[in-house]
């Protein structure tokens, strides 16, 4: 194709492999016949890979030089994430050793073993928490992260702008909101959970709009960027296109696991009250809060759409929960089978 920047094989080196985007990633990659070297933590993890390289820590000492031998692009996944409890008196300075200085430190040593492309998955809230209606966010807006993630986020990206200032590597930078699928955790994960479980769900009122993303859709968009000739040097938002309210989501998720929904009529700001006494205020906030993007430069630069649409993509995940599930239970007969219970 005439847009592609190298229409041969393509070595790609994947960080953070073993994370929810990176498994899935790097088997879809290797679908397209890309030779794939995978930086993982744990050799005995499995990942799906042409090649695993071990790398124990990210941060600015880490030495890439094996994982960047004949590399040619770099998809940059690791980081440090949204920490639960966080434990560190500076949790800034914690993100920083990870998010900025250990990304800037492959990035260098890419430039110096040739690496041509640097892709690197960065998070919606570099532009913030939430959106006004009828405002969503656009790459073009002036960056408001309000935590230590998203404020980490940032300060990699003005950094590696301005590596490939200095050096003509091409940067691309994505930013993705809430990413759902298979094997997915955290908070979606517990929203599922519930739902299996008919937990009644207070939030019937809420009226927000949230931009999603299924992993196959921010793969593909990722897959897209590694050849595509008019990436370098920009930052794309991505979502399925299609946005929903609280009580959307959770009735199609209901409708993916054949289970019934239970929405009680709470009134959103109460939620939030209830939600800041008992430490929750960023969840609740989430939940009742709107967080649309603007993608119209990614499809319209990239010629691209997201190929998997809203209900299929949840579907995938409902049948990855109820799978996980099924498997769970079968051990446990198993065992209490041989116990003799």
């Amino acid at each position: 194709m005439s847009n592609q920047f190298n229409p041969e094989l393509i070595k790609v080196l994947v960080t953070g492999a073993n994370g929810f985007v990176g498994q899935s990633l790097c088997k879809q990659l290797l679908q397209q016949d890309d030779f794939v070297r995978a930086a993982i933590r744990d050799l005995n993890k499995t990942v799906s890979a042409s090649e695993k390289v071990l790398i124990s820590d990210l941060d600015a000492n880490t030495d890439w030089s094996l994982a960047l031998q004949d590399i040619q692009v770099v998809i940059h996944l690791a980081a440090r994430v949204h920490v639960m409890k966080e434990t560190s008196t500076d949790a800034l300075a914690e993100f920083r050793k990870v998010n900025v200085e250990g990304t800037v430190n492959l990035a260098r040593q890419a430039v110096r073993a040739g690496v041509t492309r640097f892709i690197y998955l960065s998070s919606i809230k570099v532009n913030g928490e939430q959106t006004l209606p009828g405002l969503p966010y656009t790459s073009e807006d002036v960056p408001n992260p309000i935590d230590p993630y998203g404020i980490s986020k940032q300060e990699a990206e003005i950094a590696l702008r301005q590596l490939s200032a200095e050096s003509g590597l091409d940067v691309v930078i994505i930013r993705p909101p809430l990413i759902y699928g298979s094997s997915v955790k955290a908070n979606f994960y517990s929203m599922i959970r519930m739902l299996d479980k008919n937990v009644p769900l207070p939030f019937a009122s809420i009226a927000n709009k949230r931009s999603l993303v299924a992993l196959d859709n921010l793969n593909d968009l990722i897959i897209t960027c590694i050849k595509h000739s008019t990436v370098v040097n920009q930052t794309f938002l991505v979502s399925d296109g299609h946005d929903l309210s609280t009580p959307e989501l959770l009735k199609r998720m209901a409708v993916a696991l054949g289970k019934k929904v239970y929405l009680l009529p709470v009134p959103s700001a109460l939620l939030v009250v209830v939600a800041t006494i008992l430490g929750q205020k960023a969840i609740a906030q989430r939940l009742c809060g709107s967080l649309q993007v603007d993608m119209t430069k990614t499809c319209e630069i990239l010629a691209w759409q997201p190929p998997v649409n809203v209900e299929d993509a949840l579907a995938k995940a409902a049948q990855w929960y109820k799978n996980r599930h099924s498997d769970s239970n079968n051990v446990y007969t198993r065992r209490g089978h041989r116990c003799g219970k």
